[in-house]
């Protein structure tokens, strides 16, 4: 289940839960004057942590490896459409904010908000 490269402008390495070497896509967007940062999970790529399990940690990784105010983006998870006939393989952005409760914390975008970010 390869990940196609257009969801993604790098492979960024991080340290998952335990240190665990992992990986994922990662695509920064500058749109109506707010950063989007949007990591895509790989899947069987990654050979470590999920983007959704390393959450905050991953989330301050990158602001960190890309000079990167945490209080100032908007941070996005993609699980891509690898065209498997499995419904849990569909494509799917989520904006998460670390704040909020666990019932809140995942908001789907829709396709519009999808396309009006990436394109």
């Amino acid at each position: 289940m390869k990940v196609s490269e257009t969801y993604y402008d790098e492979q960024f390495p991080f340290s998952g839960q335990w240190d665990m070497e992992s990986l994922c896509g990662l695509k920064i967007r500058e749109v109506d004057g707010k950063t989007y940062v949007i990591v895509t999970e790989l899947y069987q790529e990654n050979p470590g942590t999920s983007v959704t399990y390393a959450g905050q940690s991953l989330r301050d990784q990158i602001c960190k490896a890309k000079g990167l105010n945490p209080e100032n983006i908007v941070y996005l998870e993609c699980n891509p459409n690898t065209n498997s006939k499995l419904s849990f393989y569909d494509e799917e952005f989520f904006e998460v904010n670390f704040c909020a409760d666990p019932q809140h914390r995942y908001r789907q975008l829709t396709p519009e908000e999808v396309k009006h970010i990436v394109g």
